[in-house]
């Protein structure tokens, strides 16, 4: 039952009559469309004006684009729906979760490294700001998942990092200044990323924690957030073996299924025991680790059944639909349960205010809304806190700062500085660190992976290299992003020919513009540097802290050193 007065949704009496009339008059294929959010593919408006007409979906997500092509595109999809959408974003690290051009401010493990939690809040709000300017409602964040495993390759700097309190207060900041420029939040991904070491795109993976462990960490972690009242959850696909055992003694190891299948996990922990009222929706069902767990066609009415509300993309749309038709018709999902379903969407559509917005005609707001996107103010802001983030976790060797006249020649190593798919957020760094080095008065070569030969990797020795480099700068750029089994350094296959073999003879320091735990594959460095935020702002930045124009102010809010004996020295 939904308890529609109750949070998160609060509703008026107008608003649930508003519920309980839409449901009422809604057909079948109605409801059914409301279950679904599929990613938009053509923006163009008569595609999206054909593809509202036949699915009648709740909501609807795009990747980036600009943002004035975004809100005509939100705007036409809002006309077109009879029933105001959710129209979703990963607003994560910014605006560029959905406007190309919006402010990337920083990785939430980068607000995190300022121990500042206004920060946090400042990422909500320039967030929230930016994404309602084009009409954007909903957001597939805070991530309140915790960096317990360095080897994850998904969590990592999209997480406020390993510490709880940590986790739970700037989530909750940053959950705050969304909803304050009219974003609800979607907090992810439950039960809890971070304890595996594999991405639930590739694998259903596994959260291995005992009850009690889940209770002492993700257990706060969710109860924290449903108290502040986040609209939405996001479940993913997600094991969590030790509650389905004890929700559910009679299954089998063969039959634990990943959260978004599982009903002990959504119906039994987040519902009955968490006391979550709102809206359940998972995480993209493309995803193998949702796909691999389960028949497709059988998988989608058994997600309802589990006591999802809503179903996160297609596959094949048409196919879907199907299957949750086919399921309404034999009963193998009851009517109840849909209408369930539905009325949780419509009451979280009533809560943020749509359906007062759709009969005032401003679901998208005018067009003069768009200059605040990238604006200045947000850019600065978003410096100021590179500049409290950005961490020098050892300088052993006492090399920093740098300068022209200790260290005149430079030879700078980019590693993986690619944009390489994956939803990678912050595209290549290399001109900006070269750039400003040679203003700096170095004289800078990078390193040429293209000229490799015989004599550099098995002739040329230490004297070789002080002929040409007193200085060695690695800068990495593994950015954390999906469908990826590792985000560790890759050396070069030949000798690790690009490694710091050179490290006891000429001066090296390392920055990792993302991962912060490159000092597992590194240790043997001895100034290493943690950026969290792979952009080119934040390279910016660093070079300024190298060369002595600002201090290093960060904190780090993971183990960098990961845990192995030796990466501190």
């Amino acid at each position: 039952m939904v308890r529609l007065t109750e949070k998160p949704f609060f509703l008026s009496d107008k608003e649930i009559a508003w519920v309980e009339n839409t449901l009422s008059e809604m057909t079948m294929e109605e409801k059914i469309g409301q279950v679904f959010c599929p990613i938009a593919g053509n923006p163009e408006d008569q595609a999206l004006t054909e593809f509202v007409q036949k699915y009648q979906p709740g909501g609807m997500m795009f990747r980036p684009m600009p943002a004035q092509a975004i809100r005509q595109a939100h705007g036409v999809l809002q006309k077109e729906s009879k029933i105001p959408l959710l129209l979703a974003a990963n607003l994560e690290a910014g605006g560029n979760g959905i406007c190309s051009d919006g402010t990337y401010y920083a990785r939430p493990m980068g607000v995190a490294a300022t121990a500042d939690k206004q920060e946090a809040y400042r990422l909500g709000h320039v967030s929230g700001r930016e994404a309602n300017a084009v009409g954007c409602n909903w957001a597939f964040s805070p991530i309140v998942d915790i960096d317990l495993n360095f080897k994850n390759p998904i969590t990592n700097v999209r997480t406020f990092g390993s510490d709880l309190d940590c986790v739970i207060d700037f989530s909750l900041q940053q959950m705050k200044g969304l909803n304050e420029n009219g974003i609800a939040t979607a907090v992810k991904h439950f039960p809890g990323d971070g304890v595996d070491e594999r991405d639930q795109h590739l694998v259903s993976s596994v959260n291995s924690l005992s009850v009690p462990e889940w209770d002492e960490s993700y257990g706060k972690v969710y109860q924290a957030m449903i108290e502040a009242g986040t609209l939405s959850v996001m479940i993913g696909h997600i094991l969590q073996p030790a509650y389905s055992k004890a929700l559910n003694p009679a299954l089998a190891d063969k039959d634990i299924l990943p959260a978004s299948l599982a009903p002990e996990l959504i119906n039994g922990l987040l519902r009955d025991r968490l006391g979550f009222n709102g809206v359940a929706v998972t995480d993209a069902t493309p995803m193998i680790g949702y796909n691999a767990a389960m028949s497709r066609k059988k998988a989608i009415p058994a997600t309802l059944n589990a006591g999802c509300d809503m179903i996160l993309f297609n596959k094949n749309i048409d196919e879907d639909y199907q299957a949750l038709r086919d399921a309404v018709n034999s009963g193998e999902v009851s009517a109840e349960r849909l209408d369930e379903a539905v009325t949780r969407i419509l009451a979280m559509k009533a809560s943020m205010g749509l359906v007062a917005k759709q009969q005032t005609d401003s679901l998208v707001p005018a067009a003069e809304a768009l200059d605040i996107v990238g604006c200045p103010e947000h850019l600065d802001l978003a410096r100021k806190s590179a500049e409290k983030a950005i961490t020098l976790v050892k300088d052993t060797q006492n090399l920093l700062p740098i300068s022209p006249e200790k260290t005149p020649r430079v030879r700078v190593y980019m590693l993986e500085d690619r944009a390489s798919g994956g939803f990678k957020d912050g595209g290549t760094s290399e001109d900006v660190f070269i750039d400003k080095l040679k203003a700096a008065g170095f004289s800078v070569e990078k390193y040429n992976y293209g000229q490799l030969n015989f004599h550099e990797i098995f002739e040329a020795g230490v004297d070789d290299l002080k002929a040409e480099v007193d200085l060695a700068v690695y800068v990495a750029n593994y950015d954390t992003a999906s469908n990826q089994t590792t985000r560790r350094i890759d050396w070069i296959r030949l000798m690790a020919a690009d490694a710091p073999w050179f490290v006891q003879d000429i001066p090296t320091v390392f920055v990792s513009l993302a991962n912060p735990y490159h000092l597992f594959d590194a240790p043997m460095v001895k100034t290493y540097i943690n950026g969290y935020s792979a952009n080119d702002m934040v390279a910016d930045v660093i070079v300024d802290k190298l060369i002595g124009k600002s201090a290093f102010e960060g904190k780090s809010p993971v183990d960098p050193f990961c845990g192995v004996w030796g990466t501190n020295l």
